[in-house]
């Protein structure tokens, strides 16, 4: 297939033959690591015109592998050759993959033998001469098929012992797999999806075509209708966050301005809930204090708020301050003999008092105010 766009084609192989297979049957193979550093040579064999499938094939196979400028390139990077034959008869394909080598000709068999430095045996010989000259002791193997078919001029110097520009080398070409005959089955628009242009068992009337593009049409429209309408749905969804967005930020605005108030407003006061018990003991705490001159008991007034006595800052005013009891705001321990029965009561600081008749000993109670 032929990315992103397509088309796809589809082969079913019939036989092959694989890499090890191919190099078992040799007598002599060549494959080495540096024949895979470049891209193959394509070879492209019948692909006349049997039809628009057999030009789409050609056309693929081509794209498969990089173009070669045949001026500016260098023969020393074709290291392999990938050829590929259409049989019209049968309408399969041979695959065939091929590693190139390049010798000198024109040279006797002796001379090729020094040049790759393979010393013959030369005791029969009695000048050097005749090694050049007839290649005596070599074995009829090593005999060269070369002719008309595989020799050429060299445009440029290859690497190799003798093959040098100008000079007559023939390719030699080995196997190195794999192989394979393969048969196409269907050709098809983008990737796997899409129209067929071509199917080699199932063929249908211009009718069916006709069909087949009307119910495809109808699809795609259909398509279409589903996607702006889901296109419309969430630009509403969009308006409605941001509408809802705009009505929170507007409310938390007015709550914000609610709790703030009006700065010019005149202050309510304390409200009336707030005016209780609590407020009458603390008025009555605060009249116990300008009276007396101390702090009362926590007892007394259970609900009144408690400060701290403000410390007299001179000492001048911490003398005058001073109690006549050391200065110290210590409670007086109580009196052992003083009596204490049902109508005698203790009042703060070891003060006492008669119910009975009103009279009170000691300090004196300040009376309760009545708000």
């Amino acid at each position: 297939m032929r990315l992103p766009g397509g088309p796809t084609l589809t082969f079913r192989i019939n036989k092959y033959t694989l890499v090890r297979d191919v190099v078992s049957s040799l007598r002599r193979h060549r494959m080495h690591e540096q024949q895979f550093t470049h891209p193959p040579l394509l070879v492209l064999n019948n692909f006349g015109p049997h039809g628009m499938h057999v030009k789409l094939m050609a056309t693929m196979f081509q794209n498969l592998f990089p173009s070669i400028n045949v001026h500016k390139v260098n023969l020393n990077t074709i290291k392999r050759c990938l050829l590929i034959n259409y049989n019209p008869d049968s309408q399969e394909l041979d695959f065939r993959h091929y590693s190139i080598k390049v010798v000198p000709v024109g040279a006797s068999r002796g001379m090729k033998k020094l040049l790759q430095e393979k010393f013959p045996n030369m005791s029969r010989l009695q000048d050097i001469s005749e090694l050049l000259a007839t290649g005596a002791g070599l074995s009829e193997s090593e005999a060269e098929p070369d002719g008309e078919h595989n020799i050429t001029e060299l445009p440029q110097a290859i690497a190799g012992r003798g093959n040098m520009r100008a000079q007559q080398s023939a390719v030699r070409l080995t196997e190195i797999g794999p192989r394979m005959t393969l048969q196409l089955i269907k050709i098809q628009e983008g990737v796997g999806e899409g129209n067929m242009l071509f199917h080699s068992f199932v063929h249908k009337t211009d009718e069916e075509l006709q069909a087949i593009l009307a119910a495809k049409e109808e699809k795609m429209k259909l398509k279409a209708q589903r996607q702006d309408q889901q296109a419309q749905n969430v630009q509403r969804k969009q308006e409605q966050r941001e509408a809802h967005r705009k009505r929170s930020l507007a409310g938390m605005k007015r709550a914000r301005g609610e709790a703030d108030g009006d700065s010019d407003a005149e202050d309510p006061g304390i409200p009336p809930e707030v005016e209780g018990p609590g407020q009458e003991e603390d008025d009555e705490a605060e009249y116990f204090r300008q009276a007396v001159g101390e702090e009362p008991d926590e007892d007394m007034f259970p609900n009144a708020r408690w400060r701290r006595p403000i410390r007299p800052s001179s000492k001048k005013q911490r003398v005058k301050n001073q109690r006549p009891n050391g200065g110290t705001n210590r409670r007086p321990p109580k009196a052992k003999d003083r009596p204490c029965g049902p109508q005698t009561k203790l009042g703060p600081r070891g003060a006492t008092w008669d119910n009975g008749q009103g009279r009170i000993r000691g300090r004196a109670r300040p009376l309760k105010r009545v708000a």
